[in-house]
C-alpha cells in the first residue's frame, strides 16, 4: 500500500538545517518505500533559519542590507521581500546572531541590537507595509536598546546626557520617542517567539539565556538592574496591562521581544503558530496518511506545543499517526505513551559525538529502518 507522507522537521541545532533534515529523512524513506508520495515541509518557529524558510513559504525575494553586527562591525545581512504583498522578512540572527561573532571574543555587555534598524530601514525603502521577524539565536541581552536607538529613540540620564550603552540604563531618567517624520518604520510588525519567558526575574532573559551568550553569575545583578530600570520607564509610557516586560516572550532573544513591542509597536506571536498558518500545516496533515517530525532533541519540553510538539498535537487532533525522529531523545519518552506512534533517535545506537558528526547519513539510515517497520502503519 502506497502512503502519502508529510515530513515536517525542525533543525538539528549545530548539525543540520530543517531543510537538510527533511532531505535526509526523505532519502532514507524512499529507499524503503519508493512508491510513497512525499511532501517536505521544513519547519521554523522563529530561530536560526526563520528567514529562508519563511521566504520560501511566501515566495519572497532575497535582499541584502549593509549594517553592523552586535559588536558594531560592518556586515552584510540577508533579508527578504515579497513585492506583491509588500511583506518583509527579517531574521535578527543575520545581524546580531551569536553565530556571527568569534566565540568568546566579545562580552554581552559590549553588544547590542543597533544593526537591526538599518535592515528595517531597507524594508521601508523597498515599500514594505508589514514585517515578519524571527529573533532567535541572538548574541545580545540589551532588551532591544540598540534597536530603539537605531529607530531614533533617545535615552537620557538625569543631566540630559545620552546613554549609549545598555549597561548604563540604571541612570535612565527620560525616554524620548522619534518624531513622526523621522520614524524609520510605520507598518505592522509580527515577531515570532519560541519561548514564553518574561523580561525580568528568575525566568527572565538574563538568568535563563544569558549563560549561553557569555554572561556569568557575577554579571547578573548589573544586567538585571539595567533592564529593570528600562522596564520601569517604558511602563510609565505604555498604558497597558500586563506591562510590556511581563508579556510572554518579552524575554526572548535577550529581551529583544520586549524591545520590538516597546519601541516598534510590534506584536509577539508564537513562532510555531505563525509557521503553521503560513505553511498551511493543518491542511497538509489532513492530506497525509502519516506524518514524520524531527528535531535535534526530543524531550519533555518538546511536548509543550512548539516545534515537534506542535506537529504532534495537530496530528492527534486530526487522528493522523505521527512518527518522531531526533538526534537525542529523553529516555522517559515512549511510543504510544507520549503520543508518537513511533519515536527513535540517532543516539539509540551510537554515541552523541558520532551522532552529531554524522547526523545526515545517520538520520537517513534511521529513516530507512523506520520506514521498513510495520507497527506504525495506519489502519486500513
Amino acid at each position: 500500500m502506497s502512503l502519502r507522507l508529510l515530513i515536517v522537521p525542525d533543525k538539528f541545532k549545530g548539525t543540520l538545517t530543517a531543510a537538510q533534515a527533511a532531505a535526509s529523512i526523505a532519502a532514507g524513506w524512499r529507499q524503503s518505500r519508493p512508491s510513497d508520495s512525499l511532501e517536505l515541509l521544513p519547519m521554523n518557529d522563529g530561530g536560526d533559519g526563520f528567514g529562508a524558510i519563511t521566504a520560501e513559504l511566501l515566495q519572497a525575494e532575497e535582499r541584502e542590507a549593509i549594517t553592523v553586527d552586535a559588536a558594531h562591525r560592518p556586515c552584510r545581512a540577508r533579508w527578504w521581500f515579497q513585492p506583491k504583498t509588500h511583506v518583509a522578512i527579517i531574521e535578527a540572527a543575520q545581524v546580531n546572531g551569536l553565530a556571527q561573532l568569534p566565540k568568546g571574543e566579545f562580552h554581552p555587555f559590549d553588544l547590542d541590537t543597533f544593526g537591526l534598524g538599518e535592515v528595517l530601514g531597507a524594508a521601508t525603502r523597498a515599500g514594505a507595509s508589514e514585517c515578519l521577524v524571527g529573533i532567535g539565536g541572538s548574541a545580545t541581552n540589551d532588551a532591544g536598546f540598540g534597536l530603539a536607538r537605531s529607530l531614533g529613540w533617545r535615552f537620557l540620564d538625569a543631566r540630559g546626557k545620552s546613554i549609549d550603552s545598555w549597561t548604563n540604563l540604571t541612570s535612565l531618567r527620560e525616554l524620548i520617542a522619534p518624531t513622526p517624520t523621522s520614524a524609520r518604520w510605520t507598518g505592522a510588525i509580527r515577531v515570532a517567539v519560541d519561548v514564553e519567558n518574561p523580561l525580568l526575574g528568575p525566568q527572565g532573559c538574563t538568568r535563563i539565556y544569558g549563560p549561553q551568550k557569555g554572561l556569568r553569575a557575577e554579571d547578573y545583578p548589573a544586567a538585571e538592574a539595567a533592564l529593570e530600570r528600562l522596564a520601569e520607564v517604558v511602563a510609565q509610557r505604555h498604558d497597558r496591562r500586563p506591562p510590556v516586560h511581563a508579556l510572554p516572550g518579552s524575554g526572548a532573544a535577550g529581551g529583544l521581544g520586549f524591545g520590538w513591542v516597546a519601541f516598534a509597536d510590534a506584536t509577539l506571536v508564537p513562532g510555531f503558530e505563525l509557521f503553521a498558518k503560513l505553511a498551511g500545516l493543518r491542511e497538509a496533515i489532513e492530506r497525509a496518511d502519516v506524518v514524520v517530525t524531527a528535531e535535534g532533541r526530543i524531550d519533555a519540553s518538546s511536548m509543550m506545543g512548539k516545534g515537534v510538539g506542535g506537529v504532534l498535537r495537530l496530528c492527534q487532533a486530526l487522528g493522523k499517526p505521527c512518527l518522531g525522529l531526533a538526534g537525542h531523545r529523553d529516555g522517559s519518552l515512549a511510543a504510544g505513551v507520549d503520543g508518537f506512534r513511533k519515536i527513535a533517535a540517532l543516539t539509540d545506537d551510537c554515541e552523541p559525538a558520532i551522532a552529531q558528526a554524522e547526523a545526515a547519513p545517520r538520520l537517513q539510515k534511521l529513516a530507512v529502518a523506520i520506514a521498513r517497520m510495520k507497527d506504525w502503519m495506519p489502519s486500513q
